[in-house]
């Protein structure tokens, strides 16, 4: 769709004057867009200053040059239809493709992209979409659609009026600025600043950090350029007066001389108040003057058209003004001949002029004859079967109180808008409480209530939600009902979500002893909820009251699925604190209740195989666990039912590190992070960015392990003492003692963990953290300090009585020993250690200490046997492509003479294209060449996909090419040539 002064088909087209900086800003990114993938364009200025004609100019010089040009606007009255921006910009095109032409794109992303654009709905047929949580999905599909798009020309994607746009969209952007597409497209928008939306402004500073976003302000004319733009039919002295009037801005002096006085033709009052549209008063006295001279039927289908929409379809604009047809596109002649209206290039399809034109004739209308407008619309579109999220703007302006239909309507938008865009289903659900009758049962005002809590929570406004549920309470009567229940529970959920784990406490425990005896579902439900509250909050020994409790009751009704999830909380609270073999036995009767029951009866409560592979994960069974834990995100992706950021997003990547899986981690963490920014609650994406970290040290990261380490420290600041604060400490201390800060590491640990014993860690664990302190006493030259952290990591160990945590303490031991010059103990404390860990296969785990073995073996004189440790370390940690400790283990190789592995080699510094690139790029352009996919290339090279964008992105730049065939075919003639030349 093409905007702005572009469009113009009328005798005022003006053109561009000035913008010489702007312009060349323009230049560089479409050079750069010539060269590989770009960033972005941030076009920011006040109403009417010129964006949307800088926007043209963009648009028309890349389509000059043969690129795909796509552009969209955000409407100032319509800012709830999810995606509405990217709908705009991309749903005429794809629709006009081949039906063919999106089948090589993943199931998972056709099926996302069928919930996003309405071209693509028949898509959705029998494929299983995102949880609400997990909506970074769609943004990744958006983002394959356009590098399917841009794979045969360069994509310029273009988004208007951007401070409007709705939070769907907003979040989509974000995305796009945090993950550009791997591909030649340049995203370049335009926006208000003092219009633009909180989070909308916080995406973009966090872009421009980056330097994924280049920033062109728009300023006013100069006199010179607004002579110039004015031309000659205004003279000197009236291009001055013109020029005081409108302060240089493009839109007023435009507005100023179509003013009918200037013409010489009669003029009236000003009708238009120049307060709601922050213009001059000579700019509204001109809109006013300009609108006087419409006929009365003109003047009622413009009115009309300013309720219907921006673009507006005729048709609609004809019921809001309540004319015929035929007279509305008589109408449209005359709108369209004195230039208040454009047509787009879509039939039957016509935009305002400018923005502001539409809001000066929206506010000008009779405030009675607007709301039957909106009811006419609402009407209309109703008869052809619109959505409830097309009707529910114009059922919000129109429907009075009490309105029983309008409040449905308004509830079934906001449901609809839940998953994808929760923002605009709370201000859905906030709409229909506003119209819901005071003699309306409590029961629904409470329902409505819960929802719009849920709907806020999933946008991150855990403030506003947790006074919505507050509001709930506080109109519920003190009996014992499920919605009482559900109610306390969701609030209490809210609380742990804002890391107030004493006060979730409180207010289960409340709601559980109004309860009657005997059990029922409700108090079933909240024993779990408080089992689980007292593991947030490091309360374990706690966590077995609640939990035998649950049990007890479940057991009295009769419901497997329910019953089952019961069963697993004492697995859990018992892997947490011991004895082992009491949570051996409870995890085995949870496990063998998961496994009897089918995905149907177990998508009832998918979180008893999610915690219960937790309790797996602490007792050792990691390949048990890991398949409880896939089943349970399988069923939860499948039915919508579930909570996997909170659930399964802390468990599984660490049973797969544990595994050694960790280019599988590492993909799975990169969505819950981005989910968890959307999210923005702090527990769950500091819990999120500590694995990150755990992984990124492994693979060699050091950067993202300490970036994602801090933020996950600095986010656990301002949460309650608990699981979540001690491992954020944990995981930074693991890096900080990698890169030379042992001091900082143990203030962490002692001082967030729970003292020199590490309390706060769980279970089986806790031998992990003191084996990591004893290492940072020891780099230290603490020997006194490390051998007490390394005797109570025996401890614990003991206490356990299971592998891993045996391996822990071992090793622990071993690094004292061989600190201290004891090389038969580290030898055989060490070996002692990487044999336990191979026993519960826990390949990183056993290869880390027996690279310590090797260390220990070569100071003891034994190089034959250092070497064989060593190499069989390295060999394990390059398999699992943990490469940071296989790069420590072959240094070691290196002192003893034996350089077994290949370092990744750098591009040459004098080299171009195809030579320039490094062995790691080789590689991934290599099976770019074999037509990998993304996912495909990370899986074999042992990264996350965000790992091989990177690498595509700079691939593109330095091979000059803009698209994977063009890459493939470079890579092919290189290859070519170097046949050639060896015969």
């Amino acid at each position: 769709m093409t905007l702005g002064f572009a469009a113009r088909t009328t005798r005022h087209h003006y053109r561009l004057v000035g913008r010489t900086d702007e312009l060349d800003a323009l230049g560089r990114a479409r050079d750069e867009l010539e060269r590989g993938p770009p960033g972005a364009i941030e076009r920011v200025g006040e109403p009417g200053i010129g964006k949307t004609r800088l926007l043209s100019e963009l648009t028309a010089r890349a389509e000059r040059r043969g690129y795909l040009v796509l552009a969209g606007a955000a409407s100032e009255l319509e800012r709830d239809l999810p995606f509405s921006v990217f709908v705009d910009a991309l749903d005429e095109y794809v629709e006009s493709l081949d039906p063919n032409e999106l089948t090589t794109l993943d199931d998972d992303v056709q099926a996302e992209l069928a919930h996003v654009l309405p071209s693509l709905s028949a898509l959705a047929a029998g494929r299983a979409v995102a949880l609400q949580h997990e909506r970074y999905r769609s943004h990744r599909a958006v983002r394959a659609l356009l590098e399917h798009l841009a794979l045969t020309r360069p994509l310029v994607l273009v988004l208007d009026d951007f401070h409007w746009a709705d939070s769907a969209s907003v979040e989509l952007l974000g995305a796009l600025l945090r993950r550009p597409p791997a591909a030649a497209v340049l995203v370049t928008i335009a926006l208000r600043p003092r219009q633009t939306p909180e989070r909308l402004a916080n995406a973009l500073a966090r872009a421009d950090r980056a330097a994924a976003l280049t920033r062109v302000e728009l300023g006013a004319l100069t006199p010179a350029e607004a002579r110039e733009f004015l031309g000659e039919r205004i003279d000197a002295a009236g291009a001055a007066a013109l020029y005081r009037e409108s302060g240089g801005n493009p839109f007023y002096l435009e507005q100023l001389v179509r003013s009918p006085e200037r013409a010489g033709r009669a003029s009236t009052a000003p009708e238009i108040s120049p307060t709601g549209l922050e213009v001059p008063a000579a700019v509204a006295a001109s809109l006013s003057e300009e609108l006087a001279l419409l006929s009365a039927c003109g003047r009622l289908v413009l009115e009309g058209a300013a309720v219907a929409g921006d673009p507006f379809e005729p048709e609609l604009a004809a019921a809001a003004a309540a004319t015929s047809e035929t007279a509305a596109m008589q109408a449209l002649d005359e709108l369209l001949e004195l230039d208040l209206i454009r047509a787009t290039d879509v039939p039957r399809r016509f935009r305002f002029r400018h923005p502001l034109v539409r809001r000066a004739v929206y506010e000008a209308t009779a405030g009675g004859w607007r709301l039957a407008a909106h009811g006419r619309c609402a009407e209309t579109l109703a008869a052809r079967g619109a959505t409830a999220a097309a009707l529910a703007h114009h059922v919000e302006r129109s429907a009075g109180h009490g309105d029983l239909v309008a409040v449905a309507v308004l509830r079934d938008a906001g449901e609809a808008a839940t998953r994808l865009a929760p923002e605009s289903a709370a201000r859905w659900f906030a709409a229909a409480l506003r119209l819901l009758p005071q003699s309306a049962p409590t029961q629904d005002r409470v329902q409505l209530l819960l929802a719009r809590a849920g709907a806020l929570a999933a946008a991150g406004h855990f403030t506003d939600s947790h006074a919505a549920l507050l509001e709930a309470i506080a109109i519920l009567p003190g009996q014992a009902t499920a919605l009482c229940t559900a109610v306390a529970t969701a609030c209490a959920g809210v609380e742990r979500q804002l890391g107030r784990y004493q006060q979730a406490h409180a207010r289960l425990v409340s709601a559980l002893r109004v309860l009657p005896e005997p059990a029922s579902v409700e108090s079933v439900e909240l024993l779990i909820e408080l089992t689980l509250n007292e593991f947030y909050r490091s309360s374990y020994d706690t966590m077995h009251h609640w939990a035998d409790r649950a049990v007890r009751d479940a057991k009295l009704l009769g419901d497997p699925s329910l019953a089952t999830a019961a069963l697993a909380m004492p697995a859990l609270a018992y892997a947490m604190t011991g004895p082992t073999e009491t949570a051996r036995s409870h995890r085995a009767e949870a496990a063998a209740r998961v496994d009897e029951l089918s995905d149907e009866e177990l998508s009832l409560r998918p979180d008893a195989a999610s915690w219960l592979a937790a309790a797996e994960l602490y007792l050792d069974l990691y390949a048990e666990a890991d398949t409880h834990a896939s089943r349970a995100l399988a069923l939860a992706r499948a039915t919508g039912r579930g909570d996997p950021l909170f659930r399964l997003y802390p468990i599984l990547p660490r049973i797969w590190y544990v595994r050694g899986k960790l280019a599988e981690a590492a993909e799975l963490l990169e969505g819950a992070i981005e989910g968890g920014r959307l999210l923005g609650s702090p527990p769950a994406l500091a819990g999120n960015l500590f694995n990150r970290s755990v992984v990124a040290l492994a693979v060699g990261d050091l950067e993202i392990a300490l970036a994602t380490a801090e933020e996950g420290v600095e986010l656990s600041r301002g949460l309650d003492e608990g699981f979540v604060t001690a491992w954020a400490a944990v995981r930074l201390a693991a890096v900080l003692v990698e890169v030379g800060q042992p001091a900082r590491a143990v203030e962490l640990l002692i001082g967030r963990a729970g003292g020199e014993e590490l309390t706060l860690i769980p279970g089986s664990w806790r031998p992990y953290g003191l084996e990591l302190l004893t290492r940072c006493w020891l780099a230290l030259g603490r020997r006194q300090e490390a051998e007490r952290a390394a005797g109570h990591a025996e401890t614990e160990a003991a206490a356990a009585q299971l592998p891993l945590a045996a391996a822990w303490a071992d090793r622990a031991a071993a690094a004292v020993a061989l600190y201290s010059g004891d090389t038969a103990t580290a030898i055989e404390r060490a070996l002692a250690s990487a044999h336990m860990a191979q026993k519960v296969g826990a390949p990183i785990e056993g290869a880390l200490s027996r690279t310590l073995a090797g260390r220990a073996l070569a100071q003891a004189g034994q190089s034959d046997r250092a070497v064989a440790e060593l190499q069989r370390a390295a060999a394990a940690l390059d398999t699992c492509g943990a490469l940071h400790y296989r790069d420590e283990a072959e240094r070691e190789l290196g002192k003893l003479g034996h350089r077994t592995y290949r370092r990744t080699r750098p591009g040459k510094s004098d080299g171009i294209g195809i030579d320039s690139l490094t062995e790691r790029e080789l590689q991934v352009a290599r099976l770019v060449v074999d037509r990998k996919t993304n996912p495909e290339i990370a899986a074999v090279l042992f990264l996350s996909q965000k790992t091989v964008e990177t690498h595509l992105r700079n691939i593109f730049r330095k091979v000059s090419v803009s698209s994977r065939v063009e890459l493939a075919r470079a890579v092919e003639r290189v290859d070519r040539t170097a046949t050639a030349s060896s015969r």
